[in-house]
């Protein structure tokens, strides 16, 4: 199972914050990269980032910090937000994004993901992100009207062969991961899934790791490892020993 660290990036600075909302913000860095060579030196082997300022403007605005973070650090990186056209896929994959995150998109246009599969295979991931089960879009300020294990049946069909599905409602809450929804889309999809949201303690990585058999890739965690209820050198350990 994969931990994936999360730089959340708005205004060029590393911030988590509650539940989605951008009135309820926290800033752990200025420099967003030294976040990122942190956790790397810790031991992590795969970074998760969010451009938060992209995901309501609906397109990439925080490139500066995600540029000095991949000159920062060897491991792949992963970005989502605010990534709507396949121009912009084709550039972040270019400068060196390991794979990106596509989320409106997915509601939207998903012929434009399945364009984007059939090109880039693996390196497309889709992000769902939901509240009470129901799909959120454009910065989780707007509902996409759909399930969210309907759209990631109608992703795995179009190609999607990774996402990361979100629980809103824990979102940098530390209330636990929602493991039985998370699972549950795997099940419905087919497809592998990282689970996000909620992660508070190595607690929640041990509920995670008997689903690896169910497609369940990883976990990403944010908060519990800026504020210390998470050791991330523990967990990563625990991933490598398996359940």
């Amino acid at each position: 199972m994969i931990l994936f660290p999360a730089i959340d990036i708005r205004g060029g600075k590393c911030v988590r914050l509650f539940k989605g909302d951008f009135d309820q913000e926290t800033v752990y860095s200025d420099e967003p990269e030294k976040m990122a060579k942190k956790w790397q030196e810790e031991g992590a082997e795969y970074l998760h980032l969010v451009d938060l300022d992209g995901a309501l403007a609906g397109r990439s605005k925080n490139l500066t910090a995600i540029e000095h973070i991949l000159k920062s650090v060897h491991i792949p990186v992963e970005l989502g937000g605010g990534i709507r056209t396949m121009e912009q896929i084709d550039t972040l994959l270019s400068r060196g994004i390991a794979r990106v995150i596509l989320g409106s998109l997915a509601v939207r246009n998903p012929m434009l993901v399945k364009e984007a599969c059939a090109k880039y295979a693996e390196r497309i991931v889709v992000g769902i992100d939901a509240k009470k089960g129901i799909v959120a879009v454009e910065g989780w300020g707007e509902s996409g009207d759909i399930e969210a294990q309907e759209l990631a049946q109608r992703m795995a069909a179009v190609g999607v062969r990774t996402i990361i599905y979100t629980d809103i409602s824990r979102d940098g809450t530390l209330s636990g991961v929602n493991v039985e929804a998370t699972v549950a889309l795997a099940n419905a999809s087919g497809a592998r899934v990282v689970a996000s949201g909620g992660v508070k303690s190595i607690a929640d990585i041990e509920a995670l790791l008997p689903y690896e058999k169910n497609g369940i890739e990883g976990v990403i965690v944010g908060k519990a490892i800026y504020t210390g209820s998470l050791d991330l050198k523990q967990a990563l350990a625990l991933t490598k020993r398996g359940a």
